[in-house]
């Protein structure tokens, strides 16, 4: 049989209410009553009945958390971190995968999984700005990434454009002036291939150096096939290069492989630098120097963000952003 609260009430001698004050920490308790009801209840082995409680406040006590794909390094890091920081918080999270499709990501919004979650922190690849109608829902939502701007729900994102310009600064800063960029996406603008690449940009120009489009490698995703793949494209064209930005680490990893393959020296030859300090970055051959772009920062204040918003859903909405730094490691010493 289960321990109940009157089971702990008569061991304790006290009323039922008195125990239930102790269990949520109810200030005005006498130290000796507090210490008898913890006896017990340590004593009978009793726990709350969380669903109980959750039937009670109309809570699951579950956060959603919707990523496009987990086989990339970030998003894997990133849920991680998210679970960790909801933990910390008394909540569980169930994880969604979207495949990174704007069918399937328009498609959870309204899926009835998402009604065993008390709010939904959700991170978009290919929706865009003209898609910002489906983020009025009927439920606490929290946006992550890059997709969608100055929308009806609290943002958590990173200054994509401001970090991969100092990432091309610090290259520059290095004395490498034909700096290939692996990673973008034809004609996006908004999104963190093309903030990205706005970045790579303005750092030539502000320092005077020609911008050379053969110099841009597209890559439809961003696993180490594809940077590997760009990367061996870029060298079979005969473009000369002496340093390689990867717009997402795992696409770094795969563009190593490439220089490796081609006899390039890695720092000597070409300067390598990635995007997202995944923890794979400190363990590369040779280490790879990267932007940490904030994830920690963004996992625990997403998370803040949404319980916020459940227990206030009229605040108005927020955007926040996350601090970025360079790590400098390896693969771009001199």
């Amino acid at each position: 049989m289960a321990v109940t609260l009157k089971d702990v009430a008569s061991r304790a001698g006290v009323s039922i209410k008195t125990v239930s004050n102790v269990i949520h920490d109810y200030p005005h308790i006498r130290v000796t009553t507090r210490e008898r009801v913890e006896r017990a209840i340590a004593e009978l082995g009793y726990t709350p009945n969380q669903t109980a409680r959750n039937l009670r406040s109309g809570r699951t006590g579950v956060l959603a958390l919707a990523l496009p794909d987990l086989a990339l390094s970030y998003f894997a890091e990133l849920a991680a971190s998210v679970i960790a920081a909801a933990d910390a918080r008394g909540f569980a999270v169930q994880v969604e995968q979207t495949g990174g499709t704007r069918e399937r990501e328009i498609d959870l919004l309204s899926t009835p999984r998402l009604r065993m979650a008390d709010g939904v922190l959700f991170s978009p690849l290919e929706m865009g700005q003209d898609d910002v109608s489906h983020l009025q829902v009927g439920y606490p939502l929290v946006l992550l990434g890059e997709r969608i701007f100055d929308g009806p729900t609290d943002h958590v994102t990173m200054h994509n454009a401001e970090a991969a310009r100092a990432a091309t600064e610090f290259l520059l800063d290095r004395g490498r002036r034909r700096i290939a960029l692996v990673g973008a996406h034809e004609g996006e603008i908004i999104g963190s291939a093309g903030l990205r690449l706005a970045g790579y940009r303005e750092a030539l120009e502000s320092r005077g150096v020609p911008l050379d489009d053969r110099l841009v490698a597209s890559a439809g995703e961003w696993h180490r096939v594809d940077g590997q793949r760009a990367t061996r494209e870029l060298i079979s064209r005969g473009v000369a290069f002496d340093a390689l930005f990867a717009l997402n680490d795992t696409l770094a990893f795969g563009a190593l492989r490439a220089l490796e393959e081609a006899g390039r020296s890695v720092p000597h030859d070409v300067a390598v630098m990635g995007f997202d300090n995944v923890d794979e970055s400190g363990y590369s051959i040779p280490a790879l120097t990267t932007v940490d772009p904030g994830r920690e920062w963004i996992a625990r204040r997403a998370v803040d963000a949404l319980i916020e918003r459940i227990d206030d859903p009229s605040a108005d909405p927020r955007t926040m952003l996350a601090e970025f730094r360079v790590i400098e490691r390896e693969s771009t010493g001199d």
